[in-house]
């Protein structure tokens, strides 16, 4: 056989396409039309906590029906069905940038190290209410936003840790006691980062400090700047709350947000292009502030893009499968960009079922699946539980199944990464004529108000045009159709 399932592969999560449910076991709840794109995984109702009243304080009716809707969506993602991923023994599996192939047992568990350090932040339950309402849980509405916090805790790894660093499980930092997890009336915000006089001198300790640190970053609790709380507070300067259903776009602009706000994390920027162009010169205006004679900031750059219209466009996805490796199809892809180690994924999913997707084997995608209901951590503990936060099982799903509106991300650490990745971008999205005409996003020069759509259309609006040689007047060529291409 030429198919292997790695130990471990047991994979927890309580989205309907996830495993064999008996007959009766999971009802599901009327169908609401999606109104921002991906952001709920499934039909699970309307918005929690929506309401016809006047903006303000809930009434009773509308506080027991978050309840209500809250209890039933913890208890249809609060269990789980084992199954197990296959993987094949020949095609090598991409995660993260890195390459592994199967037909050793060595890579294997490697392979399972490095995906067991990538962060996985899933729905919780019995968390401080959210503002506005009396939400105590996320289910049924917050999995873009789950997406998006793993998204960002990518980049907070390369950040503090490069990508050479992996979770040390069982160091002998403490024990990892089941109190971690809080109780209804018990909260607590995240933890400060400290670094102890006995873990000074000890980089593996002071890693596993630094990693926890992270983690708490994304506690739900009103103080994590990262965190639920934070996140739907900033979604409603956009006439979002929570409840409601947030696309991948929106997550870009509310991430951008949360780490402009956080004072924590100076030496590290976010930038999210405008209508699918990277432009050069706002990235390195965004981090030379406020010295442009300083040395760079960190950036993590977010391309919000449509990939086709209801389902993806094959054009995005390279025929690797059947040609051999001297002949693959040349197509700037998905696939091409997750061979990168500056990329930090993509937060997308399928239709109204939110996932983040780490690498590849294949024609499939490798995932982390939010839809997950756990209990919330104490994170003000000194040697808080980690084991919620790490997913100890890949799934696949093939790239056919992908939503297109999505959203890819980006880390470079300095300038010679910036430009580096600057230049991997340039060759995968002009590598073929087809998406010359059709790319996935696009680089420019200079800034975004240089060719603005009013700059354009002023140059267009003149009447004449004198050639600067004869003096004889042109008219102005009138922009046709063809100039336009929609994604």
């Amino acid at each position: 056989m030429n198919s292997i399932s790695p130990a471990a592969v047991q994979y927890r999560s309580g989205g309907p396409e996830d495993g064999r449910h008996p007959e009766g076991r999971r009802p599901r709840g009327p169908r609401v039309p999606d109104r921002n794109g991906l952001g709920s995984s499934g039909a699970s109702g309307p918005a929690l906590g929506s309401s016809a009243a006047a903006p303000g304080e809930p009434d009773e009716v509308d506080k027991f029906k978050a309840k209500f809707l809250t209890a039933w969506n913890n208890v249809k993602y609060g269990w789980a069905v084992k199954s197990r991923t296959s993987f094949s023994k020949i095609s090598s599996v991409h995660l993260c940038g890195r390459r592994y192939r199967f037909e050793s047992e060595g890579d294997i568990q490697r392979f399972q190290r490095d995906f067991m350090s990538r962060l996985w932040l899933t729905y919780r339950r019995d968390f401080p209410p959210l503002a506005g309402g009396c939400l105590t849980s996320d289910c049924g509405w917050g999995c873009m936003l789950r997406s998006g916090q793993m998204m960002l805790a990518q980049g907070l790894l390369l950040h503090f840790l490069s990508r050479d660093w992996t979770w040390a499980k069982n160091m002998g930092l403490g024990p990892s006691e089941p109190s971690g997890l809080a109780s209804p009336n018990r909260h607590h915000g995240p933890a400060c980062w400290m670094s102890p006089c006995w873990a000074q001198g000890n980089p593996e300790l002071e890693q596993e400090r630094r990693h926890r640190q992270i983690v708490s970053w994304f506690a739900d609790h009103p103080t994590a700047p990262f965190g639920l709380h934070q996140l739907v507070e900033l979604g409603q300067s956009s006439g979002k709350k929570a409840g409601d259903w947030y696309g991948p776009s929106l997550v870009a602009h509310i991430l951008r947000k949360a780490v402009e706000n956080c004072s924590e994390v100076t030496r590290l920027v976010v930038y999210v292009s405008q209508d699918c162009t990277v432009y050069k010169a706002d990235v390195a205006r965004l981090v030379a502030r406020p010295d442009p004679t300083a040395e760079w900031k960190s950036v993590v750059i977010l391309v919000p893009v449509r990939l086709g219209g209801e389902t993806l466009n094959p054009v995005y996805v390279p025929c690797v499968k059947h040609l051999p490796s001297s002949r693959l199809c040349p197509l700037a892809s998905l696939q091409e960009l997750l061979r990168s180690e500056l990329c930090l994924g993509i937060m997308g999913g399928k239709p109204r079922h939110s996932l983040y997707f780490i690498g590849y084997q294949d024609d499939f995608l490798l995932y982390l699946d939010p839809h997950y209901c756990q209990p919330t951590v104490d994170v003000s503990q000194a040697d808080f539980p980690l084991e919620s936060f790490h997913c100890t099982s890949p799934r696949k799903m093939a790239f056919a199944k992908m939503d297109p509106s999505c959203t890819v991300g980006f880390y470079a650490g300095d300038r010679k990464e910036f430009e580096t990745l600057c230049s991997e971008l340039t060759r995968v999205l002009s590598s073929s004529s087809a998406t010359e005409r059709y790319p996935m996003f696009t680089l420019a020069e200079g800034h975004a108000q240089d060719h603005s759509l009013d700059n354009l259309c002023s140059q267009l609006s003149q009447p004449a045009l004198q050639h600067s040689r004869t003096g004889q007047l042109l008219k102005a060529k009138r922009p046709s159709s063809e100039d336009f291409v929609f994604l």
